[in-house]
């Protein structure tokens, strides 16, 4: 029973801990005493084996269509899943994670990983390189390459994400343009006209362009497209140089802080992405930065622009097009008392007919490149074409897994250094050069030159 007392002392420090995020402790309490009551209860020996997968929960057909995967597997293995509940935000999954990770002791065999968390996470994991060499050749180079610290393959992607640029067809139409805009000065005129042309028609709340201007992640990845495409960097670049305080990346705030009151609305600096998500489902914009799940409310049967919208590749400057590459990979735990067995749910789960139909249902891209060029998803679907270009070519990643533990940090002082820059705290020259400083003295890198669009893209 040391593990359960192991867990009990946990339960009774983080509650004290967290006693003012009452869902994050309680989430934490679920997860921590469902493995006391199955530690305290020993199976028979003949009793199939029965795997914890712990995950983030997108929402409700999210969650339902993950059971109906498991339950499929649990029917073609003989090994039964039990999913666990988690925190609604990131970052409350993320200390959940860590805690039931930091234990030492065995816990979910499963895990669920932001693509942002292998630099963070990686010692508590198996290296899945031995197992998965085959399915990793099979993915996007640049996706794959999201999961490797140290050569060691933390996770394997299963759901994939790039930031896109979501645009309405008829409004374009009515205003004489014949495509989505290219670059990002061309959004912000074509904006302004329709935003200008939709209030004089009476329809005051209308704005040209919503995003996710809050101060969280969200942000970071909003604003490493605007200066990447401009040869503004990725912050910190793969050869561990601090490179974010650079001319490229200075305009680039000072552009997005423009569109605040202008042709985004004031509140923009307070939105995340289901704010921005709701205004747009509600017909209040004209153009939207969001991820690809968001076709699928986009798309429901209450969308006041059902049918009126399609998706492009994020705008782009000087170095071209670039989406923040996202999403979740699949990682096994060390402390698994049944490795075998969890790696197999992990092989099942990112099986090119399970993506396929995970597409199908949920809108969500897949990560294997050979099922871009099937028809069956391809003609039904064509944003299926925009994926494809966007993760061939214009990815940027985060700088998580160089940075590793010191992940969370370096992207807190960047989502405050923008933040400030959006909100007129502080103009783009002063937080930029403030940020570089913090920046070295959290990593004790050296400062540089962003690298070229290629270096960070592929």
């Amino acid at each position: 029973m040391k593990f359960q007392r192991v867990l009990a002392q946990g339960i009774r420090g983080l509650y004290a801990g967290w006693l003012s995020s009452a869902k994050l402790v309680r989430s934490i309490c679920i997860v921590l005493l469902s493995f006391l009551l199955q530690g305290c209860t020993k199976p028979s020996i003949r009793e199939p084996v029965t795997l914890t997968l712990l995950e983030e929960w997108s929402n409700e057909a999210f969650s339902e269509a993950r059971q109906q995967e498991l339950q499929q597997f649990t029917r073609e293995t003989g090994i039964r899943v039990s999913l666990l509940p988690s925190p609604d935000s990131a970052r409350q999954r993320l200390v959940l994670w860590r805690e039931l990770l930091g234990t030492g002791a065995s816990g979910p065999d499963v895990y669920g990983i932001d693509v942002i968390w292998p630099g963070m996470l990686s010692e508590y994991f198996l290296d899945l390189k031995p197992y998965f060499a085959n399915e990793v050749s099979l993915q996007f180079p640049a996706m794959a390459a999201g999961y490797v610290v140290d050569n060691k393959l933390v996770a394997m992607a299963y759901r994939a994400d790039i930031g896109l640029l979501y645009y309405r067809t008829d409004l374009l139409r009515q205003y004489g343009y014949r495509e989505p805009p290219k670059t990002w000065d061309e959004l912000e005129i074509m904006a302004a006209r329709i935003q200008a042309g939709e209030r004089a028609k009476g329809k005051k709340q209308f704005w040209g362009f919503v995003w996710q201007g809050a101060a969280d992640e969200g942000l970071t990845c909003d604003a490493l497209e605007w200066q990447a495409a401009e040869g503004g960097g990725r912050i910190i670049e793969q050869d561990k140089t601090i490179s974010v305080n650079n001319p490229q990346a200075i305009r680039a705030w000072q552009r997005a802080a423009r569109w605040v009151g202008s042709i985004s609305p004031p509140s923009v600096v307070g939105y995340r992405e289901w704010d921005s998500l709701n205004v747009w489902i509600a017909g209040d914009a004209a153009f939207m930065r969001h991820w690809p799940s968001a076709y699928f409310d986009s798309q429901a049967a209450g969308s006041a622009i059902r049918n009126k919208f399609n998706t492009a590749l994020l705008p782009g400057g000087r170095e071209g097009r670039v989406g923040t590459l996202g999403g979740w990979g699949l990682a096994v735990s060390k402390f698994s008392p049944h490795p075998r067995e969890a790696l197999e749910l992990v092989r099942y789960l990112i099986r090119r007919d399970v993506q396929v139909q995970r597409f199908r249902v949920l809108s969500l891209p897949p990560t294997l490149s050979e099922l871009y060029n099937l028809p069956e998803l391809r003609e039904p679907n064509p944003r299926f074409d925009i994926l494809n270009q966007a993760f061939r070519t214009g990815m940027v990643l985060r700088p998580s897994n160089v940075t590793g533990k010191k992940y969370q940090e370096v992207t807190d002082a960047y989502i405050q250094a923008v933040h400030s820059v959006l909100t007129g705290q502080k103009s783009a020259p002063e937080a930029a050069a403030a940020l570089e400083n913090e920046l070295v003295r959290t990593t004790g890198f050296k400062k540089g030159p962003p690298l070229a669009k290629s270096a960070h893209s592929e």
